[in-house]
């Protein structure tokens, strides 16, 4: 995985307005966060202004989006930035994007799979692990804590995972 890789900040979820402003869904740390970057997908987005919607969301002009047809037009898109761009980390720190696509495998050694998403459904951070496929069908999936009793260790190349936590069912 490359330092520049994309990484999506936000999504278009469709035109607020007649003046070509869009609404975000925002995937960072909100609308200040976002304010930090000018420019989005390899600066063929331009931001003239953003704000935030007062909903846990963003409302966005883009210097290239005309018109409300234009706006709608950009429904789906992602908003990405270059990994790079993104601010530097402390200890014990991660982006979600760094997460994405590391091997996973237990404190025995035992080679568990891949973390194919990142969630946090209020009590932190859970990664989820798919184990490798069986005779073409998708390999059975499974849920870990981002906890030090869980995930006792990480770095850019696999995850490490506490044996008791990746029992299988």
């Amino acid at each position: 995985m490359g330092i520049d890789r994309p990484v999506t900040l936000a999504a278009i979820i469709g035109a607020h307005g007649v003046a070509g402003e869009v609404r975000l869904k925002l995937f960072g740390e909100g609308v200040a966060s976002l304010k930090q970057f000018r420019a989005f997908n390899d600066s063929s987005l331009t931001v003239e202004k953003l704000k935030d919607d007062g909903k846990g969301g963003a409302i966005a002009r883009f210097a290239e989006v005309a018109d409300r047809t234009a706006a709608e037009k950009l429904r789906g898109t992602a908003l990405t930035v270059p990994r790079s761009a993104l601010p530097p980390l402390c200890e014990g720190e991660y982006y979600y994007a760094d997460l994405l696509g590391l091997s996973a495998v237990s404190t025995n050694g035992e080679a568990l799979g891949t973390c194919i998403a990142v969630e946090n459904y209020g009590a932190g951070d859970v990664l989820e692990i798919e184990r490798p496929g069986i005779e073409g069908k998708r390999g059975k999936r499974f849920m870990v804590p981002m906890r030090i009793e869980a995930v006792p260790e990480w770095n850019g190349e696999r995850l490490v995972i506490s044996a008791g936590f990746a029992a299988e069912d």
